[in-house]
């Protein structure tokens, strides 16, 4: 399906107050209180991409875009996740974004759940680190960038997404940058438009990182002077028709508003697609009563007609086919049928190629059918499962686990804990420590001092990286 064009007469033009690139300009630079909740919730996320990012640092891509960066030296500069030194901060930007994106691990929008807006903690965090701000500057940037980007989400329609995953990051980390470097409203308006210019693109692996290097370059052009110009006849031109395309009934905050949006996000448990996450916490919880998983005669899951199912009749990785990692984090299926079996969904393990082609799970695959629930069940799940002695168990799940309503809602130590896991032999101990003594003080962070922010990776994990050379080293 299509969305249609339109041509727009002069008389449609928005004046420059109403266009929504000069309000998230006003929001960002609006200098409103965060409250002690915003700055607690602000320092979790923080603990919580770094979890996720430890648990990248091995991948092909999060070293790539590491080695990439690590040929841009500067002082003062900013810190690449796990790597000593100063860098530019766009490029530690870039790299750190690849990092914390790439096993989507990291929070989500319950209500536009393809929406990532801890993407953009490492782009502000670079920044921060490269300017000398303070800790309080940091938090009020990421409660910015989270109150732009969730309002964004929540305006787009669904069927616009495709073209919605890096333009509202964008957006959001420009906001943010605004709001830390104390940029006036006409600075971030110039920035913000060159940015959704330049990022009003389709997803890809590496986009969220992407969009957050643009922005920091599109406020650096900004400061030094640049300004919009005004299209003939002075109506919005482009890049403020980008942003008018979100519905315009979720508000941004009036001045003087606190920015809270934060606390609408929700941290992921498991390593799987958002609308995934009820479905292992679901499966989890059968189990026990199920016994053993070989009795299970047939299971069929109640989805709504958007679920990512991915399991039709011809798709390969049901048959025992090869899948890529992608396929399998979004397969209900699949992460039903492993949480059943092993009792976990893990980051790696359970997306192994021997792993999904199991004789064991392909065949319990086979036996799982979906029938469509009109019901509002995302992000939650229900589920139905025949046993070979006859007995049925059914049972369902409003909202995961992690949910500020679920059964177990992530708290400080549920972060901690996830660091400490994902960080399991790939950041000494000690290390681990330290950067969480650190980011528990946040607020109180002197100028100068949010390199101390950056936990070390172990030196030979570094070293076992590909030896890599391209054009800047």
């Amino acid at each position: 399906m299509t969305c249609p064009s339109k041509v727009r007469l002069p008389a449609e033009y928005l004046p420059r107050r109403n266009r929504p690139a000069w309000r998230i300009a006003e929001v960002a630079a609006d200098p409103a209180a965060v409250s002690t909740e915003v700055r607690a919730m602000v320092i979790n996320r923080i603990i919580d991409n770094a979890a996720v990012a430890a648990a990248a640092a091995r991948r092909r891509p999060a070293t790539l875009a590491r080695a990439q960066a690590r040929a841009h030296r500067r002082t003062p500069g900013a810190a690449i996740f796990g790597v000593d030194g100063a860098y530019s901060a766009e490029w530690a930007a870039f790299a750190n974004g690849v990092a914390v994106h790439d096993l989507d691990l990291h929070d989500v929008f319950p209500a536009a759940p393809d929406a990532h807006p801890g993407a953009a903690i490492p782009a502000l965090t670079a920044v921060a680190q490269q300017a000398g701000l303070r800790g309080a500057d940091l938090v009020n940037g990421i409660a910015t960038a989270y109150e732009v980007h969730l309002a964004l989400a929540q305006r787009t329609h669904p069927r616009q997404r495709t073209v919605g995953h890096p333009e509202p990051l964008s957006t959001a980390v420009t906001a943010g940058l605004g709001t830390m470097l104390r940029l006036s409203p006409a600075t971030i308006y110039t920035a913000l438009t060159r940015t959704v210019q330049l990022t009003a693109a389709g997803r890809s692996g590496y986009s969220a990182a992407y969009a957050g290097k643009v922005a920091i370059e599109a406020v650096d052009r900004a400061v030094h002077g640049e300004r919009h110009p005004e299209p003939p006849g002075g109506h919005d031109d482009g890049p403020d028709w980008l942003l008018t395309e979100h519905d315009r009934r979720t508000r941004l905050p009036e001045p003087g508003d606190p920015k809270t949006a934060i606390l609408d996000s929700c941290p992921r448990r498991h390593s799987a697609a958002y609308g995934g996450q009820a479905w292992i916490d679901l499966a989890l919880k059968m189990r026990d009563r199920i016994g053993r998983v070989e009795a299970i005669e047939s299971v069929v899951l109640h989805t709504r007609q958007d679920t990512d199912v991915t399991a039709g009749p011809a798709d390969p990785c049901r048959s025992g086919s090869p899948a890529p990692r992608d396929t399998l984090a979004g397969s209900v299926d699949y992460l039903f049928t492993v949480a059943l079996q092993d009792g976990a969904v893990h980051h790696d393990q359970s997306y192994t190629s021997e792993r999904a082609q199991r004789a064991d799970t392909v065949y319990l695959r086979r036996q799982i059918s979906f029938v469509e629930d009109a019901a509002e069940r995302m992000p939650g799940a229900r589920a139905t499962i025949t046993m070979k002695s006859g007995a049925v168990i059914i049972d369902e799940l409003a909202v995961p686990d992690a949910h500020p309503q679920g059964a177990r809602p992530f708290r400080r130590n549920d972060y901690v804990a996830k660091f400490t896991e994902l960080a399991e032999g790939i950041i000494d101990r000690r290390e681990q420590q330290r950067f969480l003594d650190v980011v528990t003080c946040l607020g109180d962070l002197k100028r100068g001092s949010l390199g101390m922010l950056n936990p070390l990776i172990s030196q030979h994990i570094l070293d076992a990286a590909p030896n890599t050379h391209g054009i800047f080293a």
